[in-house]
């Protein structure tokens, strides 16, 4: 079950105001959000769901400062988190090494990634069959390197953290681990942003979500209605 935050503690953390995003494709421009507003508070799991192409994924990197806003505002609480972009991960460094440097750039101290490295490693689970924890990288599958980096990011609390499809790689038992990891964070008074094509994931993981299409905000709402009015105009939607 997920908590909605009483009106007694909605404290906002993200103001997106009418925001426009554009970039240059191959010497042409897209116009990739167009006109998109919302508040989310402390304490909120937001799933975004969209079709590909509909703007999800350039809304977070606006919302985390890294894409200039053509047109709007947004503004944040604290300093946003977008996962594996802070914690910026070097292919031919070992897995051990990208935990300390990932920790480093998530904002930990020395000792704070020392205390914290075995849950870190632990939570990834890509040390259970072999030692793959003193393997560059680039080794890694895509799957293992997404882990490690959700659990460096989910090692410590934040204002605001933004994650775009890393809870689909994994087995059950690592998307059950991250989803509690996510419920902790939001009690912990963050806001967590989730991106994902598995809307059973955002269902269950988010109490509300935004419908992106084309770059405008279609619908706003509980997790569960959004999503199955998603569903219902792709015709994915169960009968």
């Amino acid at each position: 079950m997920v908590d909605v935050p009483s009106d007694r503690t909605r404290t906002p953390t993200v103001v997106a105001d009418d925001v426009h995003i554009t970039y240059t494709v191959h010497g042409g421009r897209v116009h990739a959000v167009k006109g998109v507003s919302f508040v989310a508070y402390r304490g909120e799991a937001i799933g975004l769901i969209g079709s590909n192409g509909s703007g999800k994924s350039t809304l977070l990197k606006a919302v985390a400062g890294l894409l200039p806003v053509e047109r709007g505002q947004v503004y944040t609480q604290g300093q946003p988190s977008l996962l594996g972009v802070n914690a910026a991960l070097m292919d031919d460094l070992t897995g051990e090494r990208n935990v300390i440097l990932g920790g480093l750039a998530m904002g930990m101290s020395r000792a704070e990634v020392r205390e914290r490295y075995d849950g870190i490693v632990d939570f990834s689970g890509i040390n259970e069959k072999d030692d793959a924890i003193s393997r560059p990288m680039r080794t890694y599958s895509s799957g293992m390197g997404a882990r490690l980096r959700f659990s460096i990011a989910a090692a410590k609390s934040h204002d605001v953290l933004l994650i775009d499809e890393a809870l689909a790689t994994g087995d059950a038992r690592f998307r059950l681990r991250s989803r509690r990891r996510i419920d902790e964070l939001r009690a912990e008074a963050g806001t967590v942003f989730l991106v994902s094509h598995a809307h059973s994931t955002i269902t269950e993981t988010c109490g509300r979500a935004l419908w992106l299409e084309a770059g405008t905000l279609r619908m706003d709402g509980p997790a569960k209605e959004v999503v199955a009015a998603y569903e219902e105009f792709t015709g994915t939607r169960p009968r």
